[in-house]
């Protein structure tokens, strides 16, 4: 059983990097945080866990792909997609590396529905394609071609240059220090000379990482959800979506920030 402590440390340090995760999947902020929610709950109440982030990346994961099952009513997956909750352990496929999860978080926005499910269900459940095929209704033929397709998109980002991964890990560290409030973690993510700038009912501007990171941290901090949405990222209040940041990365550290929002978000 998890303790008191043990959860805060855990749910502040991974919780941010899985509503991500359920962002790019599911494309709802509010049905990506509750499906954080229930991971959480579930890892709670586990047991013998190795590595809890590779843990819950496992069960969230499994949760959207719930969701996506799901979606057929919204015409998202065609075909007939059964009901049956996934024959799945996942303390059977508990230990993911920094390039798994970095592919996850760049790649599965871009896949169709049908792609992200056979990835995840082969590639990442290690389940056969007999059984991605009964899952999504489709020839396993088709299956295979499905999975292929998305290997072939996590092949593309891992060619790119270093420069792509080092922005999407610096802009994964700057959504979790800002989702803390954690002063100390957004100035090491800010570059010294870093400057921020709003565009709304009049133009702000500030200059300095101490300056920005403090308004930031006012504006957005832990009552709001941020998820990266390339080249951007998205901050929502209450569900609803109220400002959009374009970041800057030079190395491993932001050098500037550009803000929109329909509210008074100053910088």
């Amino acid at each position: 059983m998890t303790t008191v402590t043990g959860f805060g440390e855990v749910w502040r340090a991974d919780r941010p990097y899985l509503v991500n995760l359920a962002y790019r999947m599911l494309g709802d902020i509010g049905a990506a945080e509750d499906v954080v929610q229930e991971a959480f709950v579930r890892w709670s109440a586990a047991t013998d866990v190795a590595d809890d982030r590779g843990w819950l990346t496992v069960v969230t994961s499994r949760l959207c792909l719930d969701q996506l099952r799901s979606a057929r009513s919204r015409r998202e997956l065609p075909g007939d997609v059964p009901e049956r909750p996934l024959a799945v352990d996942p303390a059977d496929r508990v230990t993911l590396d920094d390039e798994v999860r970095l592919a996850l978080l760049v790649v599965l926005q871009r896949l169709a529905p049908a792609e992200r499910v056979a990835f995840i269900l082969h590639d990442v459940f290690g389940l056969p394609f007999e059984s991605v095929a009964e899952t999504l209704g489709r020839p396993v033929a088709t299956c295979r071609q499905l999975a292929r397709r998305a290997r072939q998109h996590i092949a593309l980002e891992r060619s790119r240059p270093v420069a792509a991964d080092e922005h999407q890990l610096v802009t994964e560290r700057f959504i979790t220090a800002c989702a803390n409030g954690d002063l100390d973690a957004l100035l090491q993510v800010l570059h010294p000379d870093a400057w921020g700038a709003g565009t709304f009912d009049r133009a702000y501007e500030r200059r300095g990482a101490a300056e920005v990171a403090a308004n930031l941290l006012r504006y957005l901090g832990s009552r709001a959800t941020l998820v990266a949405a390339p080249p951007l990222v998205i901050a929502y209040l209450r569900r609803r979506e109220f400002a959009v940041l374009r970041l800057t990365v030079v190395g491993d550290q932001v050098t500037s920030i550009v803000a929109e929002a329909g509210r008074d978000l100053r910088f």
